[in-house]
């Protein structure tokens, strides 16, 4: 696969230097440390979760970092938060070697900072029939779709982020 996809030839080395939040290497304070999650099965479809707040509006599991865990830890955690997916149903199999960052639209802020800087991990299904269960709250609804789909379906300012990451742009 071309893109940051599936490669379970490749395991996740162990924790490097990157893994842990380091404000040093987001570029500004004024970035919120952030984790998304892609989640794949065996042909390379990803699990897209529609907002429970934006009716049509698809995006994939993400959530800050707190200070003390590392990003794969929160990665992890939002995972099992927001769509129920735990070790037993997912494996690691990959994480992005980069940060991306985008800013919220219109100058908005929250809590002081201009946007956010993602480290982007993917995980395999252990099993092509597993079935997340959203939140109800953050998501309300999946399904498996193409990477391209879901680079299109997201809110626009988070489109550079997905087409770089999921499709190699």
């Amino acid at each position: 696969m071309t893109a940051f996809g599936p490669s379970v030839a490749e395991p996740v080395t162990a924790a490097a230097p990157s893994t842990r939040y380091d404000p040093t290497l987001m570029g500004s304070a004024h970035f919120r440390a952030n984790v998304v999650a892609i989640v794949t099965n065996s042909t390379g479809q990803i699990m897209a979760f529609e907002r429970g707040d934006t009716p049509g509006a698809w995006q994939l599991p993400q959530g800050g970092v707190d200070d003390d865990e590392s990003v794969i830890d929160a990665a992890w955690r939002e995972l099992r938060e927001e769509t129920g997916l735990r070790k037993r149903d997912v494996k690691l199999i990959k994480e992005h070697p980069d940060w991306t960052a985008y800013e919220w639209p219109d100058g908005r802020r929250k809590k002081g900072r201009l946007g956010q800087c993602q480290r982007w991990f993917t995980f395999l299904v252990r099993d092509d029939s597993t079935e997340p269960e959203p939140d109800g709250d953050e998501f309300v609804s999946w399904q498996w779709v193409d990477r391209q789909w879901l680079v299109d379906q997201v809110v626009e300012f988070r489109r550079p982020s997905y087409a770089r990451v999921l499709l190699g742009d």
